[in-house]
């Protein structure tokens, strides 16, 4: 994807004037509809006039797929997921997200009334974007995702970050994202010292009616 090339979305606004974002990054092979429905489901106060943002991920092959083109946010080249890690594709999406998040800060949002969030792939670029950005965000939505070789980066971290909250959650049963990399990442955070709440739940590689709950719960702490 070219550095100019603006992603598209799938956009929720809220009843009143958007006074708070929520950017949410689906996983790899959904597109930006894939979550939509979640919005729904959190409950949240219709007062806290949250604008939802779904980008779709550019199309591309995936290695590991026998290279197969579909929604990805970087490239798998390895089973492992630890392994041949796609830097580049992960900078890419990152400066892609940051570029979204300007746009609302242009439009007048405050850059702590920004929330980041993610599932699997997603989450990757979400918790990266969060901890790098140069201004205050409200937070970091992380679901079912990893940090592969990931601490370089964080040690990087925007000052204006370093506290950044963070919500993790994993399935117990995850077979596409095993429960011990979200541990790992869980981890890396903590010994960077970021306020993480750390979920697991009975699950596969999916979400669930009380990981949502949590979700909504979390999101209140933050805004209200």
């Amino acid at each position: 994807m070219k550095n100019n090339q603006k992603l598209s979305s799938v956009d929720i606004h809220p009843r009143g004037i958007p006074e708070r974002i929520i950017i949410w990054l689906h996983g790899l092979g959904a597109d930006g509809n894939d979550f939509a429905p979640i919005v729904p489901e959190l409950h949240l106060p219709d007062t806290l006039n949250i604008k939802y943002i779904f980008p779709h991920a550019p199309v591309m092959p995936v290695t590991i797929n026998n290279g197969y083109e579909m929604r990805a946010w970087f490239d798998i080249q390895h089973p492992d997921l630890s392994l041949n890690i796609d830097h580049s594709g992960i900078e890419q999406s990152i400066k892609s997200i940051n570029t979204l998040i300007h746009e609302e800060i242009d439009q007048g949002i405050a850059p702590e009334n920004i929330m980041l969030a993610g599932f699997s792939q997603g989450a990757v670029i979400a918790t990266l974007t969060g901890i790098l950005f140069s201004e205050r965000l409200a937070g970091v939505i992380a679901l079912s995702g990893l940090l592969p070789n990931a601490e370089p980066i964080i040690n990087q971290g925007s000052p204006a970050n370093r506290n950044l909250p963070i919500f993790m959650g994993h399935g117990t049963q995850d077979q596409i994202v095993p429960l011990v990399f979200g541990e790992a990442a869980h981890q890396i955070l903590v010994k960077a010292n970021y306020p993480v709440e750390w979920h697991t739940y009975p699950m596969a590689h999916s979400v669930c009616p009380q990981e949502i709950m949590d979700i909504s719960n979390w999101i209140q702490k933050i805004w209200i």
